[in-house]
């Protein structure tokens, strides 16, 4: 397996989950490739492929297949048997599927004309189903979704061309200063969200920043500034990004250790400087 030496030990431990929930790569035996998180099919593919496990790796390529096992002909993602399909379940595997180099994938592109058929009239993409009464703030958009799906089509030639996106990059943006939790599943932005938290599982303040980065129509909006800002007052003294808040399953592993600076994170960091055009590691003013 060709890999950085340096996390051999923190891919060897995320391989040795592999029949955890019963079945093959992080899956139940059943195929249920959404549970077990971080510990899941979605979650541990993600890890990997972070740590720099390239796309010709067979593990890579079967964790892949098990993946598109749950793909559907109009383009969604069904990660369990007979259940209910998601919007955020679409997006999330899509985006691990680009994270894994696939996302010039046939079944992605459905996958992409799926998610831009079915935005939601905000900019952002939610279920229809809310069971806490409708609102203006329960019947928006749910960030969190928003940002999985920009994570996935930030890997095709859309970004800077698709207005629908920069629809979606707006709602986020908005987001930023409404902070209320939105949507049916009451995403917000609170001391939580602000704690720079590695890898990208979850709606915080390092991912929100680095997805957006890669959208002009982000760059020079003041929201946009702001969250910047936030984000490069917690580097250290070295410019490198220490994890505040990651998964506590995930303690063992050396990338993401609560409190330490994490190479694997500042590389992210240190691309989002790239994406704006910034050269070493400048903090903006």
């Amino acid at each position: 397996m060709a890999m950085p030496q340096q996390y051999a030990a923190d891919v060897e431990a995320i391989l040795a989950r592999r029949g955890h929930l019963g079945g093959e790569y992080w899956t139940t035996p059943d195929l249920r490739i959404g549970k077990g998180s971080p510990f899941a099919t979605v979650d541990c593919a993600l890890m990997l492929a972070d740590l720099g496990v390239k796309r010709s790796d067979p593990v890579i390529r079967k964790t892949a297949n098990v993946l598109f096992g749950a793909w559907q002909e109009d383009g969604r993602f069904r990660v369990a048997p007979k259940t209910s399909i998601y919007p955020c379940h679409t997006a999330t595997v899509a985006r691990v599927l680009c994270w894994l180099g696939y996302a010039r994938d046939r079944r992605l592109k459905r996958t992409f004309d799926h998610l831009l058929d079915t935005q939601h009239v905000d900019g952002g993409w939610r279920c229809n189903v809310c069971a806490l009464g409708r609102s203006p703030i329960t019947d928006a958009s749910n960030p969190g979704l928003t940002l999985a799906a920009l994570d996935a089509f930030r890997f095709t030639p859309l970004p800077g061309k698709e207005k629908r996106l920069d629809r979606a990059v707006a709602f986020l943006l908005d987001h930023w200063d409404i902070r209320r939790p939105l949507g049916p599943c009451a995403f917000g932005i609170g001391s939580r969200f602000m704690q720079v938290e590695y890898p990208f599982l979850r709606y915080n303040l390092f991912f929100y920043v680095y997805v957006l980065s890669h959208y002009q129509a982000a760059h020079r909006d003041r929201r946009f500034a702001d969250a910047m800002k936030a984000l490069t007052s917690k580097l250290d003294g070295d410019g490198s990004i220490v994890v505040e808040s990651p998964r506590r399953e995930l303690a063992m592993l050396s990338f993401c250790k609560k409190g330490a600076a994490s190479e694997r994170a500042t590389r992210r960091y240190r691309e989002i400087l790239k994406n704006l055009g910034w050269h070493g590691a400048r903090r903006p003013k």
